[in-house]
C-alpha cells in the first residue's frame, strides 16, 4: 500500500490548491525581485516588466509507450480531467518581445529556445530567481515540470521492463557503450525504460510546440535525463547545458569510503540512512509522506533553511519551503525512478561519461552552409563551488571526448570519405541483434564527438542557481554562445580544462561558444580546479580530520606505552 493512498481525492485537491499558491508567489518573485539585467536604456521596472511575457502553461502530451497498458488506463493520479489517451506537462514560458520583435521571419533558422529541467522532487519554479535575468538573453525561455513531478502529471511509475529503443543509428563497433562489468541485460532494460518515461514526454512536448532545436539545460536528474534526451534526439538539440548533473562518473572501489569519511559525522549519518531507504525502495518522497505532518514540514523547512544560506528573506523561504513540501506530499511517480537509474549513493548505473562521448550533431547540414569544418555537439558542465557532485566526472568527461575527437579526425584523414562504411554498419547490426543494445548510441562518425566545457560558480552548491543566481545566470549565457552580449562588470564563472592538450585545443577552436573568453578565468588541470572546488571550507575540514587521525594516533602510542611499562 502506498504512504499515500490513504489520503482522499479531497485532500490531493486541498494539496495541488496549496502547491499553485506557493507556485504563483514563486511566479511573482521571478517577475519581479531578481531582475540581473544592466540595461543601458535605463528603464523603470515596469517598463522593464512589460517587455517580457510571463505565463504558466499546460501542454497535451503522448502517453510514453514504456507505461503498462493498465496503468495508463487508470489515468493521472491527481489530475481527474485527465483521460487515459494523454497527459499534460506543466511549467512556465518567458518571452522577451523586444527580442522576439526584431527576429526577421524569413530567416531559416530561428534562435532555439532555452529549455530548463529541474532535478530529482524539484520543478519548474526552482528558476524563479533565473527566469528575468536569462530572459534579457534568450528570446523564449521554458522551465517545465517533468512527468510525474510538479503540476504536470503523475501517472504510477509502473513501466514495462523491457523497451526497445528503435532509434540506434551506431555504425561503429568500437563506440559501445561502455557499461560496467556489473551491469546486465535485465539493467540495461529498466534503465532504458526508466529514461523514456522522461525522454518521450519530453519530445512529445517539443512536438506540440513546434520547436524545431532545443538549447536543453537540466539540473542534476534533469541534466542526466538532457544526456538521454540528447542521445535520442540529437537533431532537436542545440547545445547541451548539464547543471550539476548526477550520474557522470563511474564509481570506484574507493569512492564510498573515502567520501564518506571526509564528511561531517551528521552528514555521514544522513547518507547511511538514506541508503537504507534506497535499497529498500523508498524514496524520500514517500518518507516524507509516511511522517505526521508537523514532522514532514519541519523537516523540508529545515532543509531550506540549511541547503540555501543565501535565500534570507523570510517571505522567499516560506514560499519555496511549501513549494518543495506540497510538491514532494503529492503521490509518487517520477520520482519512483531513482533506484532504476542510480545506485545507493548517487552513482548512475550507466554512467553519462561513458555515454556523452557518444553523442553527435545530427542535422549539421542545415546548421552548417558556410561549408566549415563541422565542431560536433557542445556539451557544458557547470558545477558549484562547493558542490556536492564530483566536478572530477566533468573534466574526466572533457578528457574522454578530447581523445575521441582525435581519433575520429585521424580517421577522417585516413578514410577520407568514408571507405569500408557499409562493411562496418553490417557488422554493427549483426552485433546489434545478439546483445539487444537498448540504449542509443548514435556516433556514426559522420560528427566528432562533443567538445566539452566545464564551469565553476562562485559560492553556490549543488542548488547553484538559487545560492549564486547572478554568476549561474552568466553561465548559462555563456555557455549558450553569448558571452559577447553580457555587459563587462557581469560576473562570470571559471572556466577548467583538464591539462594544456585540451586547453589549446579549445583556444582554437571555431565555435561559437568559445570565440570571446578574454574576460573568463581559466584554470587548467585537475589540482587548480580541486582548490577551486574544495576550497578553504574543504581545507579547513581536511585538516581537522588530519589533527584529529594524529590525536587519536598519539593517544594509542600512549596507551600501547604505558602497557609495555
Amino acid at each position: 500500500m502506498s504512504p499515500f493512498s490513504f489520503f482522499s481525492s479531497v485532500h490531493i485537491s486541498d494539496r495541488i490548491t496549496s502547491f499553485r499558491e506557493a507556485e504563483r508567489h514563486l511566479f511573482e518573485f521571478a517577475k519581479t525581485r531578481f531582475n540581473t539585467h544592466h540595461d543601458t536604456n535605463n528603464l523603470s521596472q515596469e517598463e522593464e516588466e512589460s517587455n517580457h511575457h510571463f505565463e504558466l502553461f499546460d501542454t497535451p502530451i503522448k502517453v510514453p509507450s514504456v507505461i503498462k497498458e493498465g496503468c495508463a488506463a487508470a489515468s493521472c493520479q491527481v489530475h481527474d480531467n485527465e483521460d487515459a489517451e494523454s497527459y499534460s506537462l506543466h511549467g512556465v514560458k518567458v518571452v522577451n518581445k523586444r527580442l522576439t520583435s526584431s527576429i526577421d521571419p524569413t530567416t531559416k533558422k530561428q534562435p532555439a529556445p532555452l529549455v530548463l529541467l529541474h532535478g530529482y522532487a524539484n520543478g519548474s519554479l526552482y528558476f524563479y530567481r533565473n527566469l528575468m535575468g536569462l530572459s534579457h538573453h534568450f528570446e523564449s525561455v521554458y522551465a517545465l515540470d517533468m512527468l510525474g513531478w510538479g503540476l504536470s502529471s503523475r501517472p504510477k511509475f509502473e513501466l514495462l521492463s523491457a523497451h526497445a529503443d528503435t532509434n540506434k543509428n551506431s555504425d561503429d563497433d568500437d563506440d559501445e557503450i561502455k557499461l560496467p562489468s556489473s551491469s546486465s541485460l535485465e539493467t540495461k532494460q529498466k534503465v532504458s525504460s526508466a529514461e523514456s518515461f522522461f525522454v518521450e514526454s519530453l519530445e512529445s512536448w517539443r512536438q506540440h510546440h513546434n520547436l524545431p532545436k532545443l538549447t536543453l539545460a537540466g539540473h542534476s536528474m534533469g541534466g542526466y535525463l538532457s544526456v538521454a534526451y540528447a542521445e535520442r534526439y540529437p537533431q532537436h538539440v542545440e547545445k547541451l547545458i548539464l547543471l550539476s548533473p548526477v550520474g557522470v562518473p563511474e564509481k570506484q572501489p574507493e569512492d564510498d569510503e573515502s567520501k564518506i569519511k571526509s564528511l561531517p559525522f551528521y552528514v555521514r549519518g544522513m547518507i547511511k540512512t538514506s541508503r537504507y531507504l534506497f535499497n529498500r525502495g523508498i524514496t524520500p518522497g514517500s518518507f516524507l509522506r509516511s511522517l505526521p505532518f508537523s514532522r514532514s514540514k519541519a523537516m523540508v523547512d529545515g532543509y531550506i533553511l540549511n541547503r540555501l544560506p543565501a535565500i534570507t528573506c523570510p517571505e522567499e523561504r516560506t514560499h519555496l519551503g511549501e513549494y518543495l513540501y506540497q510538491n514532494s506530499m503529492l503521490p509518487g511517480s517520477g520520482e519512483c525512478c531513482l533506484n532504476e537509474i542510480l545506485t545507493a549513493g548517487a552513482f548512475a548505473k550507466i554512467p553519462l561519461v561513458n555515454r556523452i562521448p557518444n553523442i553527435v550533431k545530427t542535422g549539421a547540414d542545415d546548421d552548417n552552409e558556410d561549408g566549415k569544418e563541422e565542431e560536433g555537439m557542445e556539451v557544458h558542465m557547470i558545477y558549484g563551488q562547493n558542490d556536492w557532485m564530483d566536478f572530477r566526472g566533468g573534466l574526466e568527461t572533457q578528457r574522454v571526448c578530447h581523445e575521441k575527437r582525435l581519433e575520429w579526425e585521424q580517421q577522417q584523414q585516413q578514410k577520407g570519405q568514408g571507405v569500408n562504411h557499409e562493411k562496418k554498419q553490417g557488422q554493427h547490426q549483426q552485433k546489434e541483434q545478439q546483445s539487444m543494445q537498448l540504449l542509443p548510441n548514435n556516433n556514426n562518425n559522420n560528427s566528432p564527438p562533443p567538445r566539452v566545457f566545464v564551469h565553476g560558480v562562485r559560492d553556490a552548491s549543488h542548488l547553484l542557481m538559487l545560492d549564486n543566481y547572478q554568476e549561474f545566470n552568466a553561465a548559462l549565457i555563456i555557455a549558450s554562445g553569448g558571452e559577447e552580449k553580457l555587459p563587462p562588470n557581469a560576473p562570470r564563472p571559471v572556466e577548467f580544462v583538464c591539462d594544456e592538450e585540451v586547453a589549446r585545443s579549445i583556444a582554437t577552436s571555431s565555435s561559437s561558444g568559445t570565440r570571446s573568453r578574454s574576460r573568463r578565468n581559466v584554470v587548467v588541470g585537475e589540482e587548480g580546479a580541486t582548490e577551486f572546488f574544495r576550497g578553504p571550507r574543504w581545507n579547513r575540514r581536511t585538516k581537522q580530520q588530519e589533527e584529529a587521525q594524529e590525536t587519536e594516533g598519539l593517544e594509542e602510542k600512549k596507551v600501547e606505552e604505558q602497557e609495555l611499562a
